[in-house]
């Protein structure tokens, strides 16, 4: 009984986040923002996901979970850099929106 509720609000919270991150992906304005809201809730919704899976599973079936949280949690962040940094460099990302700009004292000038 306790293991269902505790897998129970680990599943919800975690479709909540998704639905959060996903909301957020389409009502946000520009891409950094967007890129904020595909990856930081969506990692969170998943691992919460996967823990509430893991409450209800063996020990053997929950470390598989564990890694695929695991790889999540590696390769989100460096996907969404990836991808805000081609954005940032092909003209995607308006300047005028950006309230620090590290990384054009980083560009060499054309």
């Amino acid at each position: 009984m306790i293991r269902d509720v505790i897998s129970s609000v680990f599943l919800l919270v975690g479709a909540l986040s998704c639905l959060l991150g996903a909301v957020g992906l389409v009502r946000l304005p520009d891409l950094p923002s967007r890129l904020q809201a595909a990856t930081k809730p969506q990692t969170l919704g998943l691992l919460l996901v996967l823990a509430g899976a893991a409450v209800r599973l063996e020990l053997e079936s929950a470390v598989t979970l564990v890694l695929v949280g695991l790889f999540q949690v590696i390769t989100a962040p460096v996907i969404a850099q990836l991808v805000g940094r081609s954005a940032y460099r092909s003209g995607a990302v308006r300047q005028d929106l950006l309230v620090v700009d590290e990384l054009a004292e980083k560009m060499p000038d054309d």
